[in-house]
């Protein structure tokens, strides 16, 4: 009798167990991969970005990253990820993240929009030729893969104009790194960087100057047949040019030379 009210006992504990760990089961719901939002998390994830929140907004994207099931919105949210950084104003974590972007997904619709990007960072960091080359030279090859790569890309139009713009700023640095070897008396180095500046970039603005301290530049060192060349390609070319007066003067100086050595 002892032992059948033990046996008893015991069947009570063991479907008292069970009914236990199946309510604790249903009152614990599990999340499942079906029950992401991935468009109400990118909503909130923007809301973030715009509110300075970066660090909050790049959580939830990458969530959206790895739980996205249709695919649709994970792409946005890697560029999403780049773009605060752009916002942050951490410019190589963004580039780090929009070259990501084109490896995982090259042929992707907005793969024109990361190129563009990338080569933006980089312009956005041209302030003047002495500081500006760097960033200048970074975008340039940008711009040109972007037109390489994506020719069909919407921003043609500003991709032209931050290509001159790129160029005019390389070549003013160029300028500037002549004009200072002129100052200094190093003539050999003004000639070779001058001349290189007019055969990369013929369509530059401003030409007229850098024929002038060319002309000087061969003229100190002796040789006036090419000083005269280039002074008189000014004075041929940019006959409107306030540069005209100081090119007409170093070419009098020759037949001054050679009035007093007659």
């Amino acid at each position: 009798m002892k032992t059948v009210k033990i046996i008893g006992l015991f069947i009570l504990v063991v479907l008292a167990a069970s009914l236990f760990s199946c309510s604790g089961k249903s009152s614990v719901k599990q999340s499942s991969p079906e029950d992401f939002n991935p468009e109400l998390s990118f909503e909130k994830a923007n809301k973030l970005i715009e509110s300075k929140d970066y660090d909050q907004a790049r959580t939830l994207l990458l969530e959206i990253k790895n739980r996205d099931l249709t695919k649709k919105y994970a792409p946005l949210a890697q560029l999403r990820i780049a773009d605060s950084y752009v916002k942050e104003e951490e410019p190589e974590l963004a580039v780090a993240e929009y070259r990501r972007f084109l490896e995982i997904y090259p042929d992707h619709q907005h793969a024109s929009y990361a190129q563009y990007q990338i080569a933006m960072v980089y312009f956005n960091q041209i302030e003047s030729p002495e500081r500006g080359y760097g960033g200048a030279a970074k975008a340039l090859v940008e711009f040109e893969k972007l037109k390489k790569d994506y020719p069909r890309n919407p921003y043609k139009e500003l991709v032209d104009i931050h290509i001159e713009k790129c160029r005019d700023t390389m070549a003013d640095y160029e300028y500037l790194v002549g004009e200072f070897y002129l100052k200094k008396g190093a003539y050999e180095a003004t000639i070779a960087r001058l001349e290189g500046l007019l055969r990369q970039y013929p369509d530059y603005k401003k030409e007229d100057r850098v024929l002038l301290s060319l002309g000087i530049a061969y003229k100190k060192s002796g040789q006036r047949e090419k000083s005269e060349m280039m002074l008189n390609r000014l004075l041929e070319k940019y006959p409107n040019s306030r540069l005209t007066k100081e090119a007409n003067k170093e070419l009098s100086a020759w037949s001054k030379k050679e009035e007093k050595k007659k």
